[in-house]
């Protein structure tokens, strides 16, 4: 095939490599060459790139490993949709019986691929990579992330594998149903554990960014955790409940209070406690109203029924054999 934009329609592949890519233009040649080499024993295969609004050259780099490699597909986004999105876009185009994402910042080794495929051809739909040490990051980071898992774990209606990120190998059939799936605030580890299927762990070694920054800002992990905790659990509706519930029972022991004060004359001192009731009643609202209005943004955002991603342009993709 010539290079340029890309036939949606080839014919399908033993394996596709998912792998988002956000200002990763120095370390981007390094981990194409070792993808390369980790899926080139697994028969034909094709490795997506997608530049998620890189600020870089990282869109350069990916041309030009698309040049170099004929199993490099480049996916240029409109703009930065974020790491879930792009690797939604990735998984759109692969065709592969089996789908890899994995991220472009070499943290997560490609050499674990080999495991991966042997553990699915004892028959499970999802092999997930879980986490047994995390350098290079900072204890604050390894303790948010530790906390985050644990309490979605607790939360959730839905079993999310903790010290899990979105490393994982797919089938075919549990990648059309992700892709059938219309989230527009999509987290896809909870998605995939929703899905359900055999799905198996597999324990590894995180290695350190080898280039580069990440992408993954505090404000980025909290919106993510929003997304995790909102889309698959309504407990933070039920706390909402809850402070309703304590509330009430205040104001009533309160009335009680009142009236007894007044019926024995006795005189209720002050203004103190009425100041400490108005500041709880106050906050309990405004905490529920904050609750409600995170999910009320989500149907408003879903209902709008935008595209979930914008594609500028694809390159490469050319013969199917490695």
């Amino acid at each position: 095939m010539a290079r340029g934009t890309r036939d949606i329609q080839p014919q399908p592949v033993a394996l596709s490599v998912v792998a988002p890519c956000f200002n990763e233009e120095r370390g981007l040649d390094r981990f194409v060459a070792r993808m390369v080499a980790a899926a080139a024993g697994f028969g034909a295969f094709e490795l997506i790139l997608v530049n998620d609004g890189s600020r870089d050259k990282t869109w350069a780099c990916i041309r030009a490993m698309a040049e170099r490699y004929p199993q490099v597909l480049g996916v240029d986004l409109a703009r930065n949709h974020g790491h879930q999105l792009a690797v939604t876009a990735g998984l759109s185009l692969a065709r592969g019986a089996r789908v890899l994402v994995i991220d472009a910042d070499l943290q997560d080794p490609p050499e674990v691929l080999g495991p991966m495929m042997a553990r699915m051809d004892e028959g499970f739909d999802v092999v997930y990579g879980r986490r047994r040490s995390r350098p290079g990051e900072s204890r604050f980071k390894r303790a948010t992330a530790s906390a985050f898992y644990r309490v979605l774990g607790r939360l959730s209606e839905v079993e999310i594998p903790t010290d899990t990120g979105d490393f994982r190998l797919m089938s075919r059939r549990i990648v059309d149903r992700l892709n059938a799936m219309p989230e527009q605030d999509r987290f896809l580890r909870g998605m995939v554990a929703w899905l359900g299927g055999a799905q198996s762990e597999l324990l590894y070694d995180r290695e350190a960014r080898h280039a580069g920054e990440t992408g993954y800002t505090l404000a980025k992990m909290l919106r993510l955790a929003t997304d995790g905790l909102a889309g698959f659990s309504r407990a933070p509706l039920k706390l909402a409940v809850v402070f309703a519930c304590v509330g009430i029972a205040i104001a009533v022991a309160v009335v009680i209070y009142a009236i007894v004060g007044f019926v024995t004359g006795r005189v209720i001192p002050g203004w103190t406690s009425l100041a400490l009731i108005m500041l709880f009643f106050g906050i309990a609202q405004l905490g529920c109203l904050a609750i409600i209005g995170a999910y009320l943004g989500r149907i408003y955002m879903q209902l709008k029924g935008r595209p979930l991603y914008l594609i500028n342009q694809v390159v490469g993709g050319g013969p199917d054999t490695p």
